[in-house]
């Protein structure tokens, strides 16, 4: 291992706290659990963002959040 890797190894903690979808869709003004059953019912971004009232791009960003990190995040470790 180089010095690089080693000022970098064990720097952070084992954690993140990267917010839910909830969180965020709560921040746009959006019920986070009726998004996702909205997602669950396979209506399209256009139709998401009429029905919320939010552009979009709003509603792109938080599927990819939930695609990415599903629907909760982490909150500890060990």
């Amino acid at each position: 291992m180089n010095e690089k890797e080693q000022e970098v190894q064990g720097s952070y903690p084992p954690w993140s706290r990267i917010p839910s979808v909830e969180e965020m869709a709560a921040e746009v003004g959006i019920d986070g659990a009726e998004f996702l059953r909205s997602l669950q019912s396979g209506l399209e971004a256009e139709q998401l963002a009429e029905k919320f009232g939010v552009s979009r791009k709003t509603i792109q960003s938080l599927y990819d959040h939930f695609m990415h990190y599903g629907a909760g995040s982490v909150m500890g470790g060990d």
